[in-house]
């Protein structure tokens, strides 16, 4: 297993001095560009390149794309999925340009990954995010109705046998990640990907040694899973591309995140399974805390939540290399 920090939000070079310092010398990263994404217009990579230029000037290597470019109307099934799906492709090629092998992609249309709640108070005066279901109980449905699952389904299936083939040319892992929070629907939205099976059918519509998933430890913990069982699940098809170390207290519908050390999941348990089974891909640590004298201006990415959960992993990786030598 590869140790990684994100880098998602401006600002965040901050975290670049501080990574070297713990030793952790993979990243995550976004794509970003200086054009509107919209299908009639091109998309910049130049940004991208850049940006993974100066990583690795300061020593550290750009593993993971996570956040690729725009899906919503691939994931919807509208007018325009071809020319996004063909942007798409070419990040694949500028990925195999910059020696980028794994990319984090999502199937949650209109509404990513959320959470109703983003200041539920954790030890010590810290603030963790969270998700109600009874918060959204009168929230109206978006701008597109109601999206069934069958609808996601059949998009989705047309969206991978136009990618994958370019993926394995390329040799680009594609690691779709849990729909978080799982539930069943969220403002008309449905969410299909919410529950240990679902994933794995993802991998199954267009078999490839290049379609797999990003074990989010935290997504299964909420759909109810045994996450240790899901972990050695999946790291038995050899269809673990990525992780998000994190944990959570509660169930899909009422849930709060939680320091590493303090969630339902043994989290020991998970991190040995990674290396009894011979895993070579990154690991990060994800939504963490905002401790006291943080602004918390991006909910579940604050910086000494992330040294905690980095030091917290290097002690687990630790132990568990040596007892599966």
């Amino acid at each position: 297993m590869k140790l990684a920090m994100a880098y998602f939000y401006p600002g965040h070079e901050e975290k670049i001095p501080l990574s070297l310092q713990l030793g952790v010398d993979r990243a995550v990263i976004n794509v970003c560009s200086q054009k509107t994404p919209l299908p009639d217009e091109g998309w910049d990579f130049g940004p991208l390149r850049e940006k993974a230029a100066s990583f690795q000037r300061a020593g550290i290597k750009p593993e993971v794309i996570e956040g690729p470019t725009p899906l919503e109307r691939t994931k919807l099934g509208l007018p325009g999925r071809d020319r996004e799906i063909e942007t798409f492709i070419r990040l694949l090629e500028v990925m195999d340009e910059l020696d980028i092998r794994t990319l984090c992609y999502n199937w949650m249309p209109v509404i990513g990954w959320f959470r109703s709640r983003t200041q539920i108070p954790a030890r010590g005066g810290a603030a963790v995010t969270g998700y109600c279901h009874k918060d959204m109980e009168d929230a109206p449905l978006t701008e597109f109705g109601v999206v069934t699952e069958e609808r996601l389904w059949d998009s989705l299936r047309y969206f991978l046998s136009a990618v994958i083939p370019e993926a394995q040319r390329r040799g680009i892992r594609l690691a779709v990640h849990p729909d978080d929070p799982p539930v069943r629907s969220l403002r008309g939205i449905s969410r299909i990907l919410i529950s240990p099976e679902a994933l794995m059918k993802v991998t199954e519509l267009y078999p490839s040694e290049c379609s797999g998933i990003t074990m989010c430890q935290g997504s299964f913990a909420a759909m109810g899973a045994d996450v240790p069982g899901a972990v050695r699940m999946f790291a038995e098809k050899k269809k673990i591309f990525f992780s998000h170390f994190r944990d959570i207290r509660g169930t899909a519908e009422d849930f709060r995140e939680t320091f590493h050390d303090d969630g339902q999941t043994d989290m020991y348990r998970c991190m040995k399974l990674y290396y009894e089974y011979g895993l070579d891909c990154c690991i990060r640590p994800d939504h963490v805390p905002a401790m006291p004298g943080e602004t918390n201006d991006h909910p579940g990415y604050s910086v000494l939540g992330n040294l905690f959960a980095v030091g917290y992993m290097k002690g687990l990786m630790e132990a568990a290399q040596k007892e599966t030598k």
